[in-house]
């Protein structure tokens, strides 16, 4: 039976010390290796190797894919051995470590491209494992509907949080091209609190292995009896996959478009006010997404981001970015948070590990295949180009951001299939105790 619930008036469980420390640690300094992954990589292959969009594209996808496959089998897996623990400790050990690797690639080798999409999925592919998929899960043990918001928020903002360090402490190596000491150091980072995880991270009490087999353990998601079973949650992951399209839109170029189009030179100065501004909307919205209801709060939060999205359009110069920046990422924020934690809410007692492989299809499966490649058209589309030491080289344009806006719109129509599946009331238990 799901434990699924929307909001439940007047009550408040709060979260253990030890809980919020692994989720801060933990989640933070997976996001800084996200961060890298997923903006970071994208100039580093558009600095040293191509300009193409679609370059990029396909390695966005690319990761996307062993990302998901990854998250599917060990959290399966983490479900049957009934522990996380050593998935997440040992996992981001080795993430580390293939993330430092980045660094020994030689961007002017003719197997470059090759080297970094190939490198980009087994990398993933650990990432994901320890990240998307034990972490995750852990996280849904740990907790319970009723303080579900405080901390889905404050996962929201890790990613915010963790842009915001490596522009600050790590952005000089970049623009210097001194990649191997910028990949070295973040891989690096990822592998101690891989092991501090170790002694950190304990497991619920309350896991409870499924009876089946691995394999239909793996694939018991993607059965029609299992959607027939849950509805609710496979309507709200189609609408997390609509709202996160849109953001991959953008995402991927947006760093190019700052730099390149806008040429703001504080880029830097930009990311950072926006993420702190931001963040502080995501942490201070947790307790409302809480009150309210995190379903209330899915629309409004999009129709925010929608605005800031439009906006972005139209801002030339530092100030008015920063602005509708902040609009534009903290409803994403708001988004994230409030999907996040409705579908941790509708995710049975007994698959929590399962339901991340389904959280990852469309969270960043379905958003990284396709949104990719809608701003990689838009981009040569629009045809803005510049000229650098006599090579022509393509540019994003602003179009990128009425186009993630457009998608973002469409979430509205899973949004109105949920009223057919109203949420049923949770099954009785106390909060966990890692």
């Amino acid at each position: 039976m799901p434990n699924d619930t929307d909001v439940v008036p007047g009550r408040r469980i709060g979260v253990q010390g030890r809980t919020w420390a692994v989720v801060i640690l933990l989640g933070l300094v997976g996001q800084v290796a996200w961060t890298v992954e997923n903006m970071y990589l994208n100039v580093f292959i558009y600095n040293t190797i191509t300009t193409d969009p679609n370059v990029i594209a396909i390695t966005v996808a690319a990761s996307a894919i062993a990302a998901t496959l990854a998250t599917m089998l060990v959290g399966a897996w983490s479900d049957r051995a009934r522990t996380r623990r050593p998935f997440i400790a040992l996992g981001y050990v080795v993430w580390g470590v293939l993330t430092a690797l980045f660094g020994v690639i030689r961007p002017g080798a003719d197997t470059a491209a090759v080297a970094v999409v190939a490198l980009d999925c087994v990398m993933s592919f650990l990432g994901s494992g320890a990240n998307d998929a034990a972490f995750n899960a852990w996280v849904t043990d740990s907790t319970v509907p009723e303080n579900r918001g405080r901390v889905e928020s404050v996962l929201a903002i890790m990613p915010l949080i963790s842009m915001l360090l490596v522009f600050g402490a790590l952005d000089g190596l970049t623009r210097a091209g001194q990649w191997t000491t910028f990949f070295g150091t973040v891989g690096g980072l990822v592998s101690v609190v891989g092991v501090i995880g170790w002694f950190l991270v304990r497991d619920a009490s309350t896991l409870a292995p499924p009876t089946e087999g691995y394999l239909t353990t793996v694939l018991h998601g993607l059965r029609p009896a299992s959607i027939r079973e849950n509805p609710r949650l496979y309507v709200l992951l189609a609408g997390w996959a609509v709202m996160g399209t849109s953001t991959q839109v953008f995402i991927p170029y947006l760093i190019i478009y700052l730099q390149r189009y806008l040429k703001i030179e504080g880029y830097a100065i930009v990311l950072a006010s926006v993420l702190i501004l931001a963040s502080v909307i995501s942490v201070l919205g947790g307790r409302v997404i809480d009150r309210i209801g995190k379903v209330r709060a899915i629309l409004p939060s999009v129709a925010i981001m929608v605005v800031g999205l439009a906006g972005m359009f139209f801002a030339r110069g530092m100030l008015p970015v920063i602005l509708v920046g902040t609009v534009m990422m903290g409803g994403f924020m708001l988004s994230a948070a409030a999907f996040g934690a409705s579908v941790r809410d509708a995710t049975p007692t007994d698959r929590a590990g399962m339901v991340q492989g389904l959280r990852m299809i469309a969270m960043v499966l379905v958003p990284m295949v396709l949104g990719p490649f809608i701003g990689a058209s838009v981009i040569l589309g629009a045809n803005e180009t510049y000229t650098d030491l006599g090579v022509v080289r393509q540019v994003p344009t602003p179009w990128i951001f009425p186009a993630a806006a457009v998608v973002a719109v469409l979430t509205v129509l899973p949004m109105i299939a949920l009223r057919r599946f109203p949420a049923g009331q949770p099954e009785p238990r106390e909060a966990a105790r890692p």
